[in-house]
C-alpha cells in the first residue's frame, strides 16, 4: 500500500497527515509513503484539481494507491476502518 500526500509548509492538517503516514510506515510492513511539498514542487491548486477530478481548496490531498481519499480527517478515518490504527 503506497500513500502520496500532497501538502505545503506550515499546514497542521498536512503535518497531522505526515505523522500518521509515518506511523503507518513504522508499523506496518504493507505501507509506505511519499510527501509532495506543493510550493517546492511548483503545483497549483488548479493542478490537484486536475488530479483529484473536483475542485480542491485545501491541503493535504491524499491518495492511497492512486485513489484520492480526501484530507486529513480522511485519512484518519480511512486508516481507522481499513489499516487497524487510530491517531488522534
Amino acid at each position: 500500500m503506497f500513500a502520496v500526500i500532497f501538502g505545503r509548509p506550515g499546514c497542521p492538517y498536512c503535518v497531522r497527515a505526515k505523522e500518521l503516514a509515518e506511523k503507518l510506515t513504522a508499523e506496518r510492513d504493507d505501507f509506505s509513503y511519499r510527501y509532495v511539498d506543493i510550493h517546492a514542487e511548483g503545483i497549483s491548486k488548479a493542478d490537484l484539481s486536475k488530479t483529484v477530478g473536483k475542485p480542491v481548496e485545501t491541503v493535504p490531498q491524499i491518495f492511497v494507491d492512486q485513489v484520492h481519499i480526501g484530507g486529513c480527517t480522511d485519512f484518519e478515518a480511512y486508516a481507522q476502518e481499513n489499516l487497524s490504527l487510530y491517531q488522534q
